[in-house]
């Protein structure tokens, strides 16, 4: 499973790295230490915790922001059907859900607790591995 720094979570959240320090010293957040002694969030958890926060309306001190129609976030969740998949990512206070194969999401790999970056362009959104 994938892990996220505080930088690299705060990030995903649409929030500072402080007020994500914040949320883990409170304990809203689930951090473990690695070798060096950084701060390291489950994918699975941040999945959880990003749905969460985007359901009470996300924090007073959150910053979020779309470039290019680029929505930077986390996978939540991934239906896999014979031929085609839905993968929803939660981008800041934003969900994005995408229709696509089967095939594209075993390709990239996708899977609940990854970054990704879903891209809208009109009424598409095309998903991205980063």
């Amino acid at each position: 499973m994938q892990r996220y720094t505080i930088g690299q979570a705060a990030r995903l959240l649409g929030v500072s790295p402080d007020t994500a320090r914040r949320w883990a010293d409170a304990g809203r957040v689930t951090t473990q230490r690695d070798e060096g002694g950084r701060r390291l969030v489950d994918g699975k958890d941040l999945a959880a915790f990003s749905v969460e926060l985007a359901q009470n309306g996300g924090e007073e001190d959150a910053s979020y922001t779309s470039v290019r129609n680029a929505f930077p976030g986390i996978v939540t969740a991934v239906k896999l059907g014979d031929v085609a998949a839905q993968v929803e990512i939660q981008a800041g206070p934003h969900r994005l859900v995408s229709l696509l194969t089967r095939e594209a999401v075993e390709e990239l790999g996708l899977e609940v607790g990854m970054e990704a970056t879903a891209r809208v362009k009109s009424t598409n959104v095309h998903i991205d591995r980063t």
